[in-house]
């Protein structure tokens, strides 16, 4: 019988998809979901020693004009493109490398907020390569199935700038 390993046991890391990460010497979009918030870092990894240059989370999306009364959807598809937005728009700012993108133990569905995410970072004008057919649509992209509507195309000009 073989022992599992601790992580792995508490379906936080899969040992197998982290072996390729380090082995491909690029540095990485590590990608969370919590209760509230999306958190993205980005890391280096040397021998096997993760270093966070920096990180943000979604809650900076209230800086550009995303409502205090909807902050309970921070973590909306909408949420998830504008901060990929952001993120991307930051990483190209600092001149850092491009990335590859690590979603962890996380389910991998196609039109979901991880692509929309994915798609918030493509737009920022990385070289990310994905399909278009896994984004979400454009009309949830913007915002149309959500209860507390949000000024999306204002926001989208301020990351921008």
């Amino acid at each position: 019988m073989r022992t599992i390993k601790r992580r792995r046991k508490e379906n936080k890391t899969d040992y197998a998809k982290r072996i390729k990460f380090l082995k491909s010497e690029k540095p990485r979009i590590v990608f969370r979901k919590t209760n509230r918030y999306f958190i993205a870092q980005y890391v280096l990894s040397e021998e096997a020693k993760d270093k966070i240059i920096f990180g943000m989370n979604s809650k900076q999306l209230l800086k550009f004009g995303w409502p205090k009364e909807s902050s309970n959807s921070l973590k909306a598809i909408p949420a998830a493109y504008l901060f990929g937005l952001l993120f991307g728009k930051n990483i190209l700012d600092k001149k850092l490398e491009t990335p590859i993108i690590d979603f962890g133990m996380q389910r991998v569905l196609h039109k979901t907020k991880l692509f929309g995410f994915l798609k918030g970072l493509k737009d920022s004008k990385m070289e990310i390569e994905c399909d278009e057919e896994k984004f979400p649509e454009e009309e949830r992209i913007k915002g149309s199935s959500l209860k507390n509507k949000i000024n999306f195309e204002e926001i989208k000009l301020k990351i921008n700038k």
